[in-house]
């Protein structure tokens, strides 16, 4: 079978399931990220092993399984990241939040900065690429997702002191240093919202990145704000990934805690996804 029928084939299986407009999308990676083709009208033959290999993935996609997943990477900020389910697959709003950091300290040097749930490792990674001077550090609670967040530094030739730690166990807190700047996107979804869920993140992406007690869908917000009263050095910043539904919220617990200079930031969909606020001076 030719690059061209093959690629042809691809769009019309995964079509009926996912609709034209991201069938196309999920065949472009395929292609581009395994088979290393970008031209999709060429003639060669795949050989016997590749269809092999192009049966195996359709299989997956239908699966529901996220083309990320399937093909064990994706892109971050123009940077490549590794990710399996041990990982959330990076979003476009967590890319608008490192951007946010970058732009609000472009000009200053030497920067201590914890991530908080690091996953893939995305977010600490960017930042050190992009700003070499920083200092970075990143915590996640587990130990699988930490080998893929090692993986990614040694990928884009980063240095980022990683650490396994439960930041919901407060007896750890004296284990860390001072930052200028702490940063998270935490678990945020109540498990009541489950159901509500996409089958392929529900399916496939790490339940422990996703989902908080019905309880206290905010336990992660509150427990990192009270971290960063004790670990940021007077007027550092905090950054928050939220959602549409909690920022007033988040906001509030920063504002509770004595914070000031609260900003929330819009998505590139016009939804509030963000939240920066500050240490006292004093």
């Amino acid at each position: 079978m030719t690059i061209k029928n093959a690629h042809q084939n691809v769009v019309k299986l995964l079509t009926p399931v996912f609709g034209k407009g991201e069938a196309t999308q999920m065949a472009r990676i395929v292609f581009e990220d395994v088979f290393s083709v970008t031209n999709f009208l060429r003639m060669e033959e795949l050989t016997t092993p590749q269809l092999a290999k192009l049966d195996a993935i359709q299989s997956r996609l239908l699966a529901h399984e996220p083309v990320q997943y399937v093909v064990g990477m994706t892109y971050f900020y123009d940077l490549k990241f590794k990710v399996n389910s041990a990982v959330l697959i990076p979003r476009p709003e967590t890319e608008e939040l490192v951007d946010w950091i970058l732009r609000d300290h472009s000009n200053q040097l030497n920067l201590r900065i914890l991530d908080i749930g690091t996953g893939s490792g995305c977010i600490p990674i960017t930042l050190k690429a992009k700003s070499p001077n920083y200092q970075v550090a990143a915590l996640d609670v587990s130990p699988e997702a930490l080998v893929v967040a090692k993986e990614n530094a040694r990928q884009n030739t980063v240095e980022i002191d990683f650490r396994e730690l439960d930041i919901l166990k407060k007896e750890n807190w004296d284990q860390l240093p001072s930052y200028e700047i702490i940063v998270s996107n935490p678990p945020y979804i109540p498990m009541a919202e489950k159901s509500l869920m996409a089958i392929n993140v529900l399916d496939h992406e790490p339940e422990i990145a996703l989902f908080v007690s019905d309880k206290d869908s905010l336990i992660f917000y509150r427990t990192i704000v009270e971290f960063a009263k004790r670990h940021l050095v007077a007027g550092g910043w905090l950054y928050f990934e939220t959602n549409e539904y909690n920022t007033t919220e988040v906001e509030a617990l920063c504002f509770k805690a004595g914070f000031f200079d609260i900003e929330k930031q819009k998505d590139f969909q016009g939804k509030d996804r963000m939240v920066k606020a500050r240490q006292r001076l004093v």
